[in-house]
């Protein structure tokens, strides 16, 4: 039975193929975005779902190239410092290309908002549907970004309280993601981890459960 709020089924076939063929981007054409595709990329950013519709996410634009140059810097640093901590795996970690910030068209940085305590509408035992409302709206632009041909990478290798201090973020907010936007020559055919030999995809078997933790359900 056809459902009478299906899409078609070329549309379906459009959003599924953009979930598949997204990709977590580092490389990038040094070209601007244009100011019509990025205000779209914005606007269905801010249609993400949001507990109690809060809409807590705040969305910082990177102009100033010495600001730009900070951040990368910042990051360069939490690189190092991060290898230190992976073994034997620390000089493959660090022939890892892990940000495009010098070479991206747009640079943004997510955060969350500021004065959040009162509002406890969906987050009153679990306060962190706030970060999860976030989250919602970088996968948004993601997708959106992908259909646009354009490539988009999330950057986490940063200390908040830094970040909040380059962007004058005030006490309470929090940066949450430095985000990678811009045109790039080709699409990595798999993500970029798994190509490098970093790590594989889980079994989609091992994460499905029935009823209890860990009792696999039949595929």
């Amino acid at each position: 039975m056809t459902d009478k709020h299906q899409y078609s089924e070329e549309e379906r076939e459009a959003i599924y193929r953009v979930i598949g063929e997204r990709r977590d981007m580092r490389h990038f054409i040094n070209d601007p975005v244009d100011e019509e595709t990025m205000r779209r990329l914005i606007e269905v950013a801010h249609q993400a779902p949001s507990v109690g519709f809060i809409q807590p996410w705040r969305i910082i634009r990177i102009k100033n190239p010495e600001l730009r140059t900070a951040i990368y810097q910042h990051v360069d640093a939490e690189r190092i410092k991060t290898s230190e901590f992976l073994g034997d795996r620390q000089q493959e970690f660090l022939k890892l290309k892990l940000e495009g910030i010098l070479d991206c068209g747009e640079l943004l940085v997510m955060a969350l908002m500021d004065k959040r305590e009162d509002l406890i509408f969906g987050r009153r035992t679990m306060p962190e549907m706030d970060l999860a409302s976030v989250s919602c709206a970088i996968q948004n632009m993601w997708l959106a970004a992908r259909a646009e041909g354009l490539g988009m990478g999330w950057v986490s290798l940063f200390e908040p309280t830094e970040i909040a201090k380059l962007l004058n973020i005030p006490s309470g907010a929090q940066a949450v993601a430095i985000l990678c936007l811009g045109h790039v020559k080709e699409f990595y055919p798999a993500p970029m981890l798994k190509l490098k030999g970093w790590r594989e995809e889980t079994d989609i078997n091992d994460v499905v459960f029935k009823d209890s933790w860990d009792n696999k359900a039949q595929s």
